[in-house]
C-alpha cells in the first residue's frame, strides 16, 4: 500500500536555515516545494505569493524563513525607507504566506515562521529588527487561535553561521563570532542543521501550537 507523501513549502528555502530545513525534509515519502528570490517569488509581492500557493495546491506544511535582512543602526541613522523595505520582506511577507497558504492547508496542517532573539534581547543599533521579530511573535499566537486546527508556531533562532551575515566586514563578523563563542552558555555558535530540527519538530508535533521555539545557544540568559 503507497503511504501518501507530506507536501511542504518551504519559502526561503534556497539558502541558511531555509535550505538545511529542506536537507531535512527530502525523503521518499514527501514532496518539498522550495521558494525564494533566486526561484523567481518576491515575498514582499502578495499577489506573486498568492499565484505562487495557489499553482502548488493542496499542502500539509508551510515554512517561512525568507526575509532575514534588516538594516542597523540608531533609530536616529537608520533609513526609514529601508526599514520600510525590511519590514516589507519579512513581517508583510510571512503574512502574506500564512494568508495565502490557510486556504490550501490540512486540517492537521501546519505554519511555521521565522523571528529571532532580538524579539526579547535588548540590544543597541537593531530596532528594526527587534520590532519585526517581536511582531511576528505576537502575530504567531493570534493565528494559532485564528487558524486552528491548523498549528502555528515561530522558531526563534540566535546567532547562526549562516549567509545571512556574508555582507559584514570579515573582520566585525569574525569578532561577533568569537564573542558569541565566548558568552554563549554553550560554548559554540550555531550552525542551519541546529536550528532545522526544530522546525521539523514544530511541524511534527501535533500537541503544538502558538508557541514560540527558542534555538539560541542560551543566548537569552547569558
Amino acid at each position: 500500500m503507497n503511504q501518501e507523501k507530506s507536501i511542504y513549502v518551504i519559502i526561503g528555502g534556497t539558502s541558511g536555515i531555509g535550505e538545511a530545513v529542506t536537507k531535512h525534509l527530502n525523503s521518499a515519502n514527501s514532496i518539498v516545494h522550495v521558494a525564494s528570490r533566486k526561484t523567481g517569488l518576491d515575498i514582499s509581492d502578495e499577489k506573486a505569493v498568492h499565484h505562487y500557493l495557489e499553482s502548488i495546491g493542496p499542502i500539509d506544511h508551510l515554512v517561512v524563513t525568507a526575509g532575514s535582512y534588516a538594516p542597523s543602526g540608531k533609530v536616529t541613522d537608520v533609513s526609514i525607507e529601508e526599514a520600510k523595505t525590511a519590514f516589507d520582506a519579512k513581517f508583510w511577507g510571512s503574512i502574506h504566506a500564512a494568508k495565502h497558504a490557510a486556504r490550501y492547508l490540512k486540517p492537521n496542517g501546519s505554519i511555521t515562521l521565522t523571528t529571532g532573539m532580538l524579539s526579547r534581547k535588548v540590544v543597541a543599533n537593531t530596532y528594526v529588527k527587534s520590532a519585526m521579530n517581536a511582531a511576528l511573535e505576537a502575530v504567531t499566537k493570534v493565528l494559532a487561535k485564528e487558524l486552528a486546527p491548523i498549528r502555528v508556531n515561530a522558531i526563534s533562532p540566535g546567532l547562526t553561521t549562516t549567509t545571512a551575515y556574508q555582507h559584514m566586514n570579515p573582520l566585525s563578523r569574525e569578532s561577533m563570532y568569537e564573542s558569541a563563542k565566548r558568552n554563549l552558555p554553550v560554548g559554540k555558535l550555531g550552525d542551519a542543521s541546529d536550528i532545522a530540527m526544530a522546525y521539523v519538530m514544530a511541524m511534527t508535533n501535533p500537541y503544538m501550537t502558538g508557541s514560540i521555539i527558542d534555538i539560541d545557544g542560551g543566548s537569552l540568559i547569558s
